[in-house]
């Protein structure tokens, strides 16, 4: 296909898409290795906020990939620039995994994990060490009028080994449920995650290829982009859903093996 021939820049998701779990699909090392060797770039656009930038440098590397933590734009890390611009000196409640809380703190983040006083936001992520003790005081602060809420990504699941795990958005409805309140969510679908990817490398957007597994996400992300998507097959979504669904990929492929066929294409 001559239209992916031209792509630069690759902005994969990872779990379901390049991977799942700890297990590296078949492809993934290929692509990479081609995108490298056309002088493009690949950037891992995630909505997991367990990892931090440099955590997934860490799990890239036992896979025998070299990467850089500027390549990966996560909803965690898109979620600190939000923060560190709108309450860069509040109070924030967290909930999410030790990884994340430490990175917003490591952003000079005033981060608590309990039901304070001058609570100013929450801020929920995709949290899998999860306790009943931390959805309480959650909902307590969110009886607080006052007090803003985001949370990292509106996923619902998250791809595992033999199926699928809750994800924030799930955690985000169990909330909901309880106080009412819905967030802002910062990762995909928002726009502004492929802006910066633009805006970080100078491609441009007839160059950028979003590939993902899922359409509400990935694909979404790309379309209000403005760019070129590619749905694989090998997570979350499958081959009828493209019928009904208002986000369309610009491709359907398989797996991340066969974009690469068509790439060469």
């Amino acid at each position: 296909m001559k239209k992916l021939k031209n792509k630069k820049l690759f902005l994969f998701d990872i779990d379901g898409t390049l991977a799942i779990e700890n297990t590296l699909f078949h492809g993934t090392s290929d692509l990479i290795s081609y995108i490298n060797q056309i002088g493009g770039n690949s950037y891992f656009i995630t909505n997991n906020s367990t990892k931090s930038g440099l955590d997934y440098v860490e799990k890239f590397r036992a896979w025998n990939l070299e990467t850089e933590e500027s390549q990966f734009i996560t909803s965690g890390y898109m979620t600190i620039e939000y923060l560190k611009y709108h309450h860069a000196d509040s109070k924030i409640f967290a909930l999410g995994t030790s990884s994340f809380l430490a990175e917003l703190r490591r952003n000079g983040l005033v981060v608590t994990e309990e039901a304070e006083e001058n609570i100013m936001c929450v801020v929920v992520g995709f949290d899998n060490e999860l306790t009943y003790s931390k959805l309480v005081k959650a909902c307590e602060i969110l009886s607080r009028p006052s007090v803003s809420y985001i949370a990292t990504n509106p996923d619902l699941c998250c791809p595992a080994s033999f199926g699928f795990i809750p994800d924030c958005g799930s955690i985000c409805q169990m909330l909901e449920a309880s106080t009412g309140r819905k967030p802002l969510y910062m990762g995909k679908p928002n726009k502004e995650v492929v802006d910066l990817c633009l805006k970080q490398t100078g491609f441009s957007k007839e160059e950028v290829l979003v590939v993902g597994d899922r359409l509400y996400t990935d694909i979404a992300c790309g379309i209000y982009s403005g760019v070129e998507t590619c749905l694989v097959l090998t997570g979350e979504a499958k081959a009828a859903d493209v019928k009904d669904t208002i986000f369309k990929p610009t491709y359907c492929m398989k797996d991340v093996a066969e974009l690469l066929n068509k790439c060469k294409v």
